[in-house]
């Protein structure tokens, strides 16, 4: 009986099999990640040292371009986007370490869904980054933050960010895959990340950036959904960025998500 068939036969004797699967191995992920302490001050203290970094030491010489926005409610967009994509480099390092250390072929052992592995650990990183969004959300109104909008329109905007950072828990769990090492993993996630961090408009606008580089920093996927969950949160035109935020996600997930799968099943 090959894998495959097991699988399908495994969900004819168990209905909703791969929810249940997935759910456990997202429970799972959940409990490794909390009991690692150098990812969950990565993923809390990191982002809220960005952001007292930004407020209070370069903000007095940034000047966004909408007028009358103070500086602060211009960067805490940004900066949810920016918590997202650096988390995404738990996703490379966790399926690596999990890879190294043979936790995947346990799990092949076992009478459950193959598919759960992956999606289990992507709704985990989900669920941390919805834990890391509202405490970013704390901290930005504890330091000047306000909302421009209203609360429906900055909750869809969080809802943004959340997408974007799952879209990006597929690519990075594609870069844990090919990589197999945790050490590697954040090497090789890192430089691919800060050049779009750090030329994007998550922390100024493109407009300030030299010329040649604004092409790329203006359509680049941080930017995009930096530049939506502003006009959510801040006011401005909402549908191209938007829309341009899903078509992203949805491009993301549609490559790294089948790469992924493919990767999980030659590893073991």
């Amino acid at each position: 009986m090959t894998a495959v068939t097991a699988d399908l036969e495994y969900d004819r004797r168990i209905p909703f099999g791969k929810i249940r699967d997935t759910w456990a191995v997202t429970q799972r992920d959940l409990i490794h990640f909390i009991r690692i302490p150098q990812l969950l001050i990565f993923s809390t203290i990191q982002p809220v040292i960005f952001v007292l970094l930004w407020r209070y030491v370069f903000g007095g010489a940034v000047r966004p371009t909408e007028a009358g926005v103070p500086y602060v409610d211009f960067l805490m967009p940004g900066i949810f986007v920016q918590t997202v994509v650096f988390g995404a480099i738990a996703t490379a390092v966790g399926l690596a370490a999990d890879l190294k250390s043979g936790m995947l072929e346990r799990f092949l052992s076992l009478p459950m869904a193959r598919s759960a592995v992956l999606v289990g650990r992507t709704l985990a990183d989900l669920v941390r980054n919805v834990f890391v969004v509202i405490l970013m959300v704390i901290v930005g109104f504890l330091v000047g933050f306000r909302i421009h909008t209203n609360v429906a329109a900055f909750l869809l905007g969080l809802v943004l960010v959340l997408l974007f950072g799952y879209a990006l828990s597929w690519v990075f769990a594609t870069v844990g895959l090919l990589v197999k090492d945790p050490e590697t993993a954040q090497a090789a996630a890192f430089p691919v990340l800060a050049p779009l961090v750090f030329a994007s408009s998550v922390f100024i606008a493109v407009e300030f950036m030299p010329g040649w580089l604004q092409a790329f920093a203006r359509n680049q996927p941080v930017s995009v959904t930096a530049e939506g969950v502003r006009a959510l949160s801040i006011g401005g035109a909402t549908t191209r960025p938007v829309l341009q935020t899903i078509f992203w996600c949805s491009a993301l997930v549609a490559i790294f998500a089948p790469i992924a799968v493919r990767l999980y099943r030659r590893a073991l």
